[in-house]
């Protein structure tokens, strides 16, 4: 990976550990603002629905984190990869689903790490650090 890569995947995990954080501890105070076309007095109701999507924001971070320390080049790619991936997917999902702002931020982030991601592999630099 190069360091663009690692940056740009660093923001994707940042984002989810921000994600994971407001849909687990602040739905009430902080969904309302992320998702203003939403009825606020939706949010007391399904605080718990919230915080179950937040653990799953929260193993995506935990994921790309883990591709960031992985030393061998092989295996940091394919897990960096995955989860960029599955980051991807999510916010295709939530563009069709919720609304397509609310997947625009994780489309945009993914996107562009994975791009990185592979031009390092073309580039044959997905070995730097190691």
């Amino acid at each position: 990976m190069t360091i663009a890569s690692r940056v740009l995947t660093a923001c994707v995990a940042a984002l989810h550990l921000y994600i994971a954080w407001f849909e687990m501890f602040a739905w009430t105070s902080v969904g309302p603002d992320v998702f203003s076309s939403f009825d606020p007095a939706l949010f007391p109701d399904t605080v718990e629905l919230a915080a179950n999507q937040g653990v799953y924001n929260a193993f995506l971070a935990a994921g790309l984190i883990w591709s960031l320390f992985i030393t061998e080049a092989t295996w940091r790619f394919r897990i960096a990869l995955c989860f960029l991936s599955f980051v991807f997917i999510a916010g295709i999902a939530a563009a069709i689903t919720v609304e397509f702002s609310s997947g625009i931020p994780q489309m945009a982030t993914a996107g562009a790490a994975l791009v990185a991601l592979f031009l390092a592999e073309a580039r044959g630099t997905a070995e730097l650090n190691d």
